[in-house]
């Protein structure tokens, strides 16, 4: 199947030291924090990253999601893929401001077809909620 050319586009100022923002996105106590409920990564390429989720947001999933990691430059570049069953490439890139952490994120390689689009869209809201989360949680501590 075909993928589709238009990615995923985030990217979000996050006025916190580069090295914590990094950690909090890229290890599982970092993770744990703000987002996931006994997440696990091996931070290396080959490495697996596997967030877990535990009764999470207002429909209260419960589940995990595995995903190889491709590359890691600590700390401004993490890169995973996602899905399982149709293989997605997430890039971060963490540049650091003057302001703080400029967070980008780009994914890419969802398939053309009615699913891959419907993936596509609720990953680029989800992606916004969870850099939103990050956010919140690397400058004022705020938990969900």
């Amino acid at each position: 199947m075909p993928t589709f050319d238009t990615p995923i586009l985030h990217k979000v100022l996050i006025r916190a030291d580069r090295e914590k923002v990094f950690d909090a996105m890229t290890t599982a106590q970092g993770l744990d924090q703000w987002f996931t409920q006994g997440s696990s990564i091996d931070r290396r390429p080959g490495g697996t990253l596997v967030f877990r989720w535990k009764d999470w947001g207002p429909h209260k999933y419960t589940g995990e999601a595995k995903c190889p990691i491709v590359d890691v430059e600590v700390p401004q570049k993490f890169v995973f893929r996602w899905w399982e069953d149709h293989s997605t490439t997430v890039e971060m890139n963490f540049e650091e401001i003057n302001e703080g952490t400029l967070v980008r994120l780009k994914e890419y390689g969802y398939e053309d077809s009615a699913e891959g689009h419907r993936r596509l869209i609720e990953c680029a809201i989800g992606w916004g909620e969870a850099l939103t989360l990050l956010k919140f949680f690397c400058e004022h501590g705020v938990t969900y």
